[in-house]
């Protein structure tokens, strides 16, 4: 069986950043890789800006300020009410970036708007998979993974 990883891509801040799906479909080819995925995933992503995120972030996570990326489990082992099972496709769910942030944080981390996005990005889906970070073994585990799925992208070599 081989793995097909599909991106519902949305960009809902300015078509300059529409790019940005070619780099993410990238992610996920070396996400699955390094994984060893089985099977078809699906997944959307949604670009924003700081106005939009920060309702969906005080909505659904009862903070009230913009954040960087929110991820959005279709299959939550913690929530029975947002399984959705298909035999042939294995839909992970949704992904929202702010650009905003993202711009943000590439100034005060000192990188490529690129290089944080692709971090934002994978952090995501790597969410959506079922890593965590809510303890410090977990989050070594993670953050590990994270590391090493940048490092494989243009975008570590970039800056």
């Amino acid at each position: 069986m081989f793995t097909m990883m599909e991106l519902d891509f949305t960009n809902n801040y300015e078509e300059k950043y529409d790019y940005l799906e070619d780099h993410f479909l990238t992610i996920l080819d070396i996400v699955s890789k390094k994984l060893s995925l089985k099977g078809n995933y699906y997944l959307d992503v949604v670009l924003t800006n700081n106005e939009e995120i920060h309702k969906i972030n005080k909505e659904y996570r009862g903070i009230d300020r913009p954040t960087d990326v929110i991820s959005f489990a279709f299959e939550d082992e913690s929530n029975d009410l947002v399984k959705i099972k298909n035999p042939q496709v294995i839909f992970l769910g949704e992904i929202i970036i702010s650009i905003d942030k993202c711009k943000e944080q590439a100034v005060e981390y000192q990188h490529s708007f690129d290089r944080e996005s692709a971090f934002l990005f994978t952090h995501g889906v790597l969410h959506l998979l079922g890593y965590d970070h809510q303890n410090e073994a977990d989050e070594k585990k993670m953050f590990s993974l994270q590391d090493e799925i940048l490092e494989d992208t243009i975008w570590k070599r970039k800056n």
